[in-house]
């Protein structure tokens, strides 16, 4: 099922039916996120005409392009690659005219890989407050509001640089809800959000805010361009729920009934793992009255508030919290992962949980609410031999989580 996922939102199958007319003048391919050199690489192989461009991806995201330049930078965290491909990109869109097009290539991740600080802010600034704001918990909506009014190059700062050119935006959603003016935080549309959200954010979720950064927020420059300000061609190319569908066939040809909860599932990793395993008895005690099989299945973006010292990305933090609460019922198999093949900042896109995992856990000497209250998930999983290790997918709709409910299984070996 995770398979099917991450084939339905593979760029080489779902891009080149979403591509423009070639135009009269000039195509510059730009973009950024974990799925852009995927991106590039499917656009060369299917565009008939010349073009050129830059894209900018992950730290081991990247794929060879013929015409197009690809350039690695961090992820969560920005770091100076990325400010560099940030610059390097707005470069490239100006100066152009009406008969050329841009072509924007949009995936999760683009936000932090297109790092042009704004007027004032430094690029440690930003780091800073990444951090901050990725510790405490914040959803992405909240971390890309920030992102967009502390850019040069996000919120619509990319289109309005581009103009009079056509802009044509491809995208992989990775948000709840597919909004495209949060997906990579919008560098080509126009921004709903506004300078003083932005502050008032900060100053929900951080101890202090840096003094550069609130005067650049109470500064009227800061604000992005707002709806309407900036022509708008955006195609969605993949998205969670579609792969979520796929997984749900795949469910159906091995005989469970897919229940599926929807892609928009946000908040704390751990409490979104306590009303799954309250779902989960109940289609147990179902399942005991009369015969079935059930394939939970769930998309979207839980958090973290870390206030242990332990690793683990938030599909491990869920999977472990997942594991405490159901405490190995018999027949329940769980897998949580990102579709990008990284969880958080680790090696392991997720891990498995069987019912024979928390009794292996006890017979190692590991206590799993230690390690849950130690934001662990990433330690314990691999202690059990539970993580699950993909690489880089070069794709990314988010969140992946399925939990099989077949009593009739009392365990099984993942592997």
């Amino acid at each position: 099922m995770f398979d099917a996922a991450v084939d339905a939102a593979s760029p080489a199958s779902r891009l080149p039916s979403f591509l423009p007319d070639p135009p009269r003048g000039r195509t510059i391919v730009v973009g950024a996120g974990k799925a852009a050199a995927a991106m590039a690489r499917a656009v060369e192989t299917h565009w008939p005409e010349p073009l050129s461009g830059l894209v900018v991806t992950r730290y081991g995201h990247a794929i060879p392009c013929d015409r197009i330049e690809v350039v690695e930078a961090a992820h969560p965290v920005s770091d100076a690659a990325g400010a560099r491909a940030a610059q390097a990109t707005l470069e490239r869109v100006r100066g152009l005219t009406e008969d050329d097009l841009v072509l924007c290539l949009l995936s999760g991740g683009g936000s932090a890989l297109l790092a042009a600080p704004a007027e004032g802010v430094t690029l440690a600034d930003k780091q800073a407050v990444t951090r901050a704001l990725l510790k405490s918990g914040a959803p992405i909506g909240e971390i890309n509001c920030v992102r967009k009014h502390l850019s040069a190059i996000k919120g619509g700062r990319l289109a309005l640089a581009a103009a009079p050119a056509k802009v044509v935006t491809l995208v992989i959603s990775d948000v709840p809800g597919d909004d495209p003016a949060v997906i990579a935080s919008g560098p080509t549309l126009g921004d709903p959000t506004t300078s003083a959200e932005a502050l008032a954010i900060l100053e929900r979720r951080l101890d202090t805010v840096p003094d550069a950064v609130r005067a650049w927020l109470l500064d009227p420059r800061s604000e992005t361009p707002g709806p309407g300000a900036v022509r708008a061609d955006v195609r969605m190319i993949a998205t969670p729920a579609k792969s979520l569908e796929a997984a749900a066939a795949i469910a159906r040809e091995h005989g469970y009934t897919p229940v599926v909860l929807g892609d928009r599932i946000e908040g704390e990793a751990r409490e979104i793992a306590g009303e799954h395993a309250d779902l989960v008895q109940c289609l147990m005690a179902l399942t005991r009255r009369r015969r079935g099989r059930w394939a939970v299945l769930s998309g979207g973006e839980t958090t973290v508030t870390v206030r242990g010292g332990g690793r683990g990305g938030r599909n491990a933090e869920f999977l472990l919290a997942l594991a405490v609460a159901l405490d190995g019922l018999p027949g329940v198999h769980a897998l949580a992962a990102d579709t990008d093949g990284i969880d958080g900042s680790e090696d392991n896109a997720g891990a498995v949980l069987g019912p024979e995992t928390p009794t292996l856990a006890r017979r190692l000497g590991l206590n799993a609410r230690d390690r849950l209250d130690d934001n662990d998930g990433y330690g314990f999983f691999q202690a059990v031999g539970g993580l699950v290790v993909t690489g880089p997918t070069l794709t990314n709709v988010n969140d992946f989580r399925a939990i099989l409910i077949d009593p009739s299984v009392a365990s099984r070996e993942f592997r």
